[in-house]
């Protein structure tokens, strides 16, 4: 799989922009605030419809403008596919082999990307929401209907949310709707938990092995995934609503008196450990970005065992956070089989052979430097 050319109008700082990319390595050379991260960032877009640096989607639409345009050619299975996505104040629109999606969640796992950047080195050090945002995007990637499942979830909760917050007013006291959201929540966090209890599995398969071999065979590393109610990962999906219906019954008292939603996939967690040692706590910085590193490299040998092909890769700014050791890890792993994308300011100090056979962009001030 990989992304034959991108182009880009109205967004960010470019105002227009046509690029073809070589099938392995492109290098995206610039100084700071020139467009590196705005171009990966378009990709990423491009990939899952959202930005990883921002909610608020009209920060992607240039100034004075009234849309953007991501529009990009991909080959995947030996099919070249045009897509498309336009973001603008009435929404998104996203469209694959020129056909409009009527969900995004029809669109998503079209293109496959897998990205790394310095603040995914907080995947291990950072709060619990930034590892159930990892969880979500590349499970939904792969499985279209988990994002389904997940959007579902999410409208219940605001509204179940909203509710326990009037109940706890003594504006209303509806435990009978309350039952009715109740049930219907659990529905989907049941779905959710199962899908994620399988998406960690296979990750283990990978992000053990390599973590291994990355710390010169001296570290063990492990994952855990921690939930808001005693379960076993081998629990069946009629096993998981029962455990939560219970816990939800226990709780609904001190629920009313906190006016929201105190257990659910929303407030999991997942649980590094090195040689049986939190990371999160105890590791060194070291520990924490091989960990972090471990992880991003099973994802793509994962999307790999579920769809057949491996997905395209993003490293946004981030070799100058990796000593050479991780570096030259991390190039050796990806070499020749997957396109990658580099972003940073100078490629002075990186020495690997990958980098020498790579196709150079150039940006300054949103365009391609001739």
């Amino acid at each position: 799989m990989h992304i034959e050319q991108l182009n880009l109008k109205n967004y960010r700082n470019y105002e227009q922009l046509e690029v073809s990319f070589d099938d392995k390595i492109n290098v995206i050379i610039g100084e700071n605030a020139q467009g590196k991260t705005n171009l990966m960032e378009a990709i990423h877009v491009l990939s899952f419809t959202k930005s990883h640096r921002t909610t608020h989607e009209k920060e992607l639409i240039q100034w004075d403008k009234e849309y953007a345009k991501i529009e990009g050619r991909v080959t995947k299975r030996q099919q070249s596919i045009p897509l498309e996505i336009i973001i603008s104040n009435k929404g998104k629109k996203a469209k694959l082999n020129r056909l409009e999606q009527r969900r995004l969640s029809d669109y998503i796992g079209a293109v496959n990307v897998v990205m790394f950047a310095p603040e995914d080195l907080n995947l291990v050090k950072g709060p619990p929401q930034i590892r159930r945002r990892f969880i979500d995007m590349e499970l939904g990637q792969i499985q279209p209907t988990y994002i389904y499942h997940l959007g579902r979830y999410q409208k219940i909760l605001k509204q179940r949310n909203h509710l326990l917050k009037q109940m706890q007013r003594g504006a209303k006291q509806d435990k009978v709707m309350l039952q009715v959201l109740t049930d219907q929540l659990v529905e989907h966090a049941a779905v959710i938990l199962e899908k994620r209890f399988a998406f960690l599995k296979l990750l283990r398969t990978w992000a053990g092995p390599i973590h291994y071999e990355i710390s010169r065979g001296i570290e063990t590393l492990e994952i855990q995934y921690q939930a808001t109610i005693e379960v076993l990962e081998e629990a069946t999906n009629e096993e998981i609503e029962t455990i939560y219906l219970t816990k939800f019954e226990e709780m609904q008292t001190k629920e009313i008196e906190r006016g929201t939603t105190l257990i659910g996939p929303h407030r999991d967690d997942l649980l590094f450990s090195v040689n049986k040692k939190d990371v999160q706590t105890f590791g060194s910085q070291g520990q924490q970005r091989t960990t972090a590193l471990s992880v991003k490299l099973a994802e793509i040998e994962l999307i790999h065992k579920e769809i057949g092909e491996y997905p395209i890769l993003l490293l946004d700014d981030v070799l100058s956070e990796l000593d050479d050791h991780r570096q030259s890890h991390l190039l050796n792993t990806i070499q020749g089989k997957v396109q990658t994308f580099v972003s940073t300011t100078s490629v002075d100090g990186i020495h690997h052979e990958t980098l020498k056979a790579a196709s150079l962009i150039r940006i300054v001030n949103g365009e391609i430097a001739r």
